[in-house]
This record gives structure tokens, C-alpha cells and sequence, in this order.
């Protein structure tokens, strides 16, 4: 059980690498619906959640729906919409963004050892993954230009707010991190649909976010 954990946090580690060095949108979409399965499934191999009750499988059911299938099918309209397949001239670029991230996991890896916070099972590779995919995912979105490509950098510095409460959640608080959770993709839906399809897009003929700059009063 412990190791197949280990094994789930560190695909989602290795899924945020490829994010920070990838600029094709649709690879992104696929990777963060992937990256969205696996997080959901994360409270389901800990050892403090080994009792977790059918409500909260429930919970973790329609996450899983969620992150893994509704958002990405948002996200992929969306690309199609825009009829954009690359992100063109980031403000970093992508074998710098590649060792930011590795950066942020040598980080991540020290403040973990350094809070010292009695983890589930001893799993210090819970919280390392969660403070780096947190951190990864602000760092896209403050690195891209296009629209789309910073919703997907919230998106995952949402997946790292999740796993930072599945770290320290006790099991009876479970069930309040996943609508928690579900709050918050609700939230980049409305973003990627309202924001993203809409303003931008009729305004501009593009997402590229760095147009805002024209709008006047």
C-alpha cells in the first residue's frame, strides 16, 4: 500500500516536470487530466484513510469525474475553440521553467525535513509533492502567456492545495478536503468557460493575456 503511494506521487511529480516543459496545449490538457486522476486517488492509499467511509469514496468518485474527465473536456473545448495547438514565447522558457521545477522539489524536499510534521505512514514524499506541484503551479501561471495555459497552472496549483490537505487532514475531516476541493474546479470551469472562450477571445481573435494590456476605458 505504501509503496503503491509512492509510486501514484511520483507520477504526479514527473507529470508536473512535463508540464513546466511542455507547450503543446493539448499534451497539457491530457496531462492534467492525468494528473487529476492520480491526486484524487492519493486518500485512498493512506494509512490514516484505510476506514474511509462510503460518503467519502463517494466524494473521491465524483473528483475523479472532475478533474479527470469534466475539467480536461472543458479545457480541450477550449483549444478547439481558439484553434491554438502551441504556447509561442512564454515569459520563461521551457528548459528554464524544467529546472525550476526540479528546483522546487530539492526546495520542497528541505522544508518538509524542516517543518517536521508527523505525516501519514511516514510519508514525507506527500508533502514534497504537494508544496512542489503548489509551487509549479503559480509558477506557470505567472510564466505563460496564454490564457489557457495559466487556467492549467491553477488548476494544478489547486492539486497541490488538495494533496496539501490530504497530508494533514485527520480521516474524519477527509470528506471536507474533497468538497473543498470540488469547489475549487468548479471554479476553473467557470474560468476556462467564461474568461478564457468569451472576454478574451471575442475581444482579441487570442488568448494571449499580455493583449489585456490594450484595453482602455
Amino acid at each position: 500500500m505504501i509503496q503503491l503511494s509512492d509510486a501514484i506521487l511520483s507520477l504526479v511529480l514527473l507529470s508536473v516536470l512535463l508540464s513546466l516543459s511542455s507547450n503543446r496545449l493539448m499534451g497539457l490538457v491530457r496531462i492534467m487530466a492525468f494528473q487529476g486522476i492520480l491526486v484524487s486517488l492519493v486518500p485512498l492509499f493512506l494509512d490514516q484513510h484505510q476506514g474511509i467511509g462510503a460518503g467519502s469514496i463517494l466524494f473521491l468518485q465524483i473528483m475523479i469525474l472532475i478533474k479527470g474527465i469534466l475539467i480536461p473536456g472543458f479545457m480541450y473545448i477550449a483549444v478547439n475553440k481558439v484553434k491554438m495547438r502551441t504556447e509561442v514565447e512564454p515569459f520563461v522558457g521551457y528548459h528554464a521553467s524544467l529546472f525550476t521545477g526540479l528546483a522546487f522539489i530539492v526546495i520542497s524536499a528541505y522544508i518538509t525535513e524542516r517543518l517536521n510534521i508527523s505525516l501519514p505512514g511516514g510519508h514525507a514524499l506527500l508533502l514534497i509533492t504537494a508544496i512542489t506541484t503548489m509551487a509549479s503551479g503559480l509558477f506557470l501561471l505567472m510564466a505563460r502567456r496564454k490564457a489557457i495555459t495559466q487556467v492549467i497552472g491553477y488548476l494544478m496549483m489547486e492539486n497541490g492545495i488538495y494533496l496539501v490537505g490530504a497530508a494533514l487532514a485527520k480521516e474524519s475531516h477527509t470528506q471536507y478536503v474533497v468538497e473543498f476541493g470540488v469547489l475549487l474546479d468548479l471554479l476553473v470551469g467557470v474560468m476556462i468557460m467564461g474568461i478564457v472562450l468569451h472576454n478574451i477571445n471575442s475581444a482579441f481573435d487570442d488568448v494571449d493575456t499580455a493583449l489585456l494590456g490594450r484595453l482602455k476605458d
